[in-house]
């Protein structure tokens, strides 16, 4: 499949992702409306993802593949959380920590190669989008050794795993579609594409995430996932 081709299928998995994915984080935890959107949120991201990966590797956009392979292994591992445990799933998670902390580690060698460059980049990019993805996948990786070490996790800890990386996915996701101003304008009004306000709809995946993290923390939360996508 050529990379023209690939575009109707990542924009449209796209849209899917960042509405289903504002769905989920705004309703109660656990509702059935929270486990239907969660549920297109995965698959549309990974759609998303799978065609974002193609075209990114095909052009040789050295960020984009990291994203589209960091926005994967979070949705995958979030949505593994919630599952219960299964026959492999130990080595199945053992994988999944070690390709989060060989991306990291090669995203965190590429934002010291952008630095240590003459003009400040390493394939076209500056090092703070390399830095992002390198402690995402370190402390990722980090989380699921701790997780592999303790065994399958209960309650509120469980929860918590699950929101945050469902909430970087997301996070990934409308950071890379609010910061191309041409890509907002075909939706929103030219005013707001224009201007620093889109990068309001960015922060408040950050805000939410945190909000629910506290909630959970708090014990505010009931927990309520019964083996199914949260």
């Amino acid at each position: 499949m050529t990379v023209p081709l690939l575009l109707p299928i990542h924009v449209v998995a796209a849209a899917l992702g960042l509405v289903s994915g504002a769905v989920a984080l705004s309703v109660a935890k656990g509702s059935m409306v929270h486990r239907r959107s969660g549920r297109v949120f995965f698959y549309a991201m990974i759609a998303m993802c799978a065609s974002a990966l193609v075209a990114a590797a095909a052009r040789g956009q050295a960020v984009n593949v990291l994203a589209a392979l960091m926005t994967s292994y979070l949705v995958l591992t979030g949505l593994r959380t919630v599952r219960p445990p299964s026959t492999g799933s130990r080595r199945t998670d053992i994988g999944l920590m070690l390709i989060a902390t060989a991306l990291g580690s090669a995203a965190m060698a590429m934002g010291l190669a952008a630095i240590a460059a003459p003009g400040g980049r390493v394939f076209g990019y500056p090092p703070f989008p390399f830095f992002l993805f390198g402690v995402l996948g370190l402390s990722g990786g980090a989380g699921d050794l701790r997780m592999v070490r303790s065994g399958a996790l209960r309650g509120a800890p469980r929860l918590a795993r699950h929101l945050w990386r469902m909430c970087m996915a997301l996070f990934i996701a409308a950071a890379s579609f609010f910061s191309i101003p041409a890509r907002v304008a075909a939706i929103f009004p030219a005013s707001f594409a224009n201007s620093g306000a889109r990068a309001l709809p960015v922060l408040l995946v950050l805000v939410a995430m945190i909000y629910w993290l506290w909630r959970l923390r708090s014990r505010v939360v009931p927990v309520r996932v019964s083996g199914r996508l949260a």
